[in-house]
């Protein structure tokens, strides 16, 4: 999981939280391969053998995801986690197609 440390800095009377990378947490992008269990309109839930993780797919098939993913799909993610979902950068089916388009 990407954990990340606040700070709190006074700028003219203002509170500013800045956000830094904890020199413990996971850098750069994971994936994660497995079978699709629920979809929504902008993510779905892979269970990955190991874990059961809820996909952020906005950034590749906005509202649609239903359109492109469906329940029982093979499916490899990279990305990274964020706020408790994965944000997906990336969502490929075993030949190597992309899923979104």
């Amino acid at each position: 999981m990407n954990l990340r440390k606040a700070a709190l800095v006074t700028v003219s009377g203002l509170i500013v939280v800045t956000m830094a990378p904890n020199a413990n947490a996971q850098q750069g992008n994971n994936s994660f391969t497995g079978t699709v269990q629920r979809v929504w309109e902008d993510g779905f839930r892979l269970n990955t053998g190991n874990r059961t993780i809820r996909v952020d797919s906005w950034d590749l098939c906005g509202d649609a995801t239903a359109r492109y993913i469906n329940v029982g799909d093979q499916l490899t993610v990279t990305g990274e986690f964020e706020w408790g979902e994965f944000d997906a950068m990336s969502i490929t089916r075993p030949d190597g197609e992309a899923a979104c388009s």
